[in-house]
């Protein structure tokens, strides 16, 4: 027999005990107080005996039906224990609020054996709460746990109702009826919280610190990008879906070695944690950014998208782009819009935690007339930088101001970057030369 079960059947045996030394000492007082602690005595004789056997199942193995073995059994024990307090307490509620208005009682009396019996009654509540607190924390048992409030619980109760008998033996009749409603009040708060707790696990609530943990140390190994973590809780135990990515030219037996390393920082993290890892090979920043661009273009009334960029945060891809859209449209419409890009975003690249989209509008058609410009000092400066003639040299008027066009061939083995800085330096000394220039546009092309 496992340690938590011989403590649930201590449980089970000091019940039966107080249920005896309660009720007997409450019939022959006519304390409420007492009376309502043997009922909240015999609570705990059900949730003992719920416990016991709740504790069988959840210690037996994994099986075909139940694939992730049997913890839960716990608490839903520990639920069924809270609803068993809950009943109780309203039971010595309606009670002692009948006794405080006025209801028939027999008077109570506070005789010197009571005393004793609560003395008693106090000393093994003490002593099973502790029991219960410590085996509890060393084996992870939400069931053991439950226990162990439902004995503080009732620890509490115990010296309520002490101080009832000793103010009716002081003279104040009610004082029985009022610690009765007090040992009601308390049980309920007690239930609530841990029926709260009980049904966070059963509905698979993420355990957000142990997720933490877990998160924390994933992120901390070296050449391992962490793609979802996915958790939940039964007895004590953590089971963790861990989705991962690792470079696309990893061998196998490198993405076995990383699914190892990541389950090992998690059972480091979180003890005896059951942990499942998937590896996928990371994509290239230009993939995302490609599957990015076309998720965003398949969007109607998008016109163009530029300026994206792939983001590393915190161990997660992010991604900025800017959209042109109809500038006739309301900032309302246009956000819309965007929103719909975002989400065609992450669902085209799921890797992709967030997306930032800058708005601007669609610049309209403009017009635009071809004008005589200084074409003696462009054809100089090309020369000068490239030691050939400029072609198709032309200038236009525009709504922007006026615009130098031309064509630079070069060589075709010229490497592209070279390419781009030699236009980049003409339109640079073209600016200077002639400010009257509001733009220049240069083409390049292989001889």
């Amino acid at each position: 027999m496992t340690a938590q079960r011989r403590t649930a059947l201590l449980s089970v045996f000091a019940a039966v005990a107080l249920i005896a030394l309660k009720l007997t000492t409450g019939l022959m007082t006519h304390s409420l107080g007492l009376l309502s602690e043997a009922a909240h005595s015999g609570t705990d004789l059900v949730a003992a005996l719920l416990t016991f056997f709740a504790l069988g199942v959840a210690g037996r193995p994994a099986d075909i039906g139940h694939q992730y073995g049997h913890g839960k059994a716990e608490h839903l024990a520990a639920l069924g224990q809270g609803a068993i307090l809950v009943f109780a307490s309203a039971l010595i509620m309606w009670r002692a609020i009948v006794r405080l208005t006025g209801g028939a009682h027999v008077p109570v009396e506070a005789k010197w054996y009571a005393f004793v019996v609560i003395g008693v009654v106090i000393a093994l509540d003490v002593a099973r709460t502790l029991t219960s607190v410590r085996v509890a924390r060393r084996y992870a048992s939400a069931a053991i746990a439950a226990n162990a409030l439902h004995f503080a619980s009732d620890l509490a109760g115990s010296v309520a109702v002490l101080i009832g008998l000793l103010l009716v033996h002081a003279g104040y009749g009610n004082a029985d009826s009022v610690a009765a409603l007090f040992v009601a009040v308390l049980v309920l708060v007690a239930a609530g919280q841990m029926m709260r707790g009980n049904v966070d696990v059963l509905m698979d609530r993420a355990p957000i610190a142990a997720e933490d943990a877990a998160r924390r140390a994933i992120v901390a190994l070296p050449e391992v990008d962490l793609r979802r973590l996915r958790m939940r809780q039964a007895a004590g135990r953590h089971f963790a879906d861990v989705v991962i990515g690792v470079s696309p030219d990893a061998a196998v037996g490198q993405g076995h070695a990383a699914a190892d390393a990541v389950e090992r920082a998690v059972q480091g993290a979180l003890p005896e944690a059951d942990v499942v890892v998937h590896v996928e090979p990371l994509e290239s920043e230009a993939a995302v950014r490609e599957r990015a661009h076309a998720a965003a273009l398949a969007v109607p009334r998008v016109r163009e998208v530029h300026n994206v960029s792939v983001l590393s945060v915190g161990g997660g891809t992010e991604v900025s782009l800017h959209l042109k859209l109809p500038g006739d449209l309301s900032l309302g419409e246009a956000h819309a819009i965007a929103e719909e890009v975002e989400r065609a975003i992450v669902e085209a690249v799921p890797e992709v935690a967030a997306v930032q989209t800058h708005l601007e509008p669609l610049s309209e058609t403009a017009g635009a007339a071809e004008v005589a410009g200084d074409v003696a000092t462009v054809r100089s400066i090309v020369r000068q930088v490239t030691g050939v003639e400029p072609r198709d040299l032309r200038f236009l008027d525009t709504d922007d101001g006026l615009v130098a066009y031309m064509t630079l061939r070069l060589g075709a083995g010229q490497a592209l970057a070279d390419a781009h800085a030699r236009a980049s330096e003409i339109e640079e000394r073209i600016r200077l030369k002639l400010p009257q220039i509001a733009d220049v546009v240069v083409h390049t092309e292989p001889e």
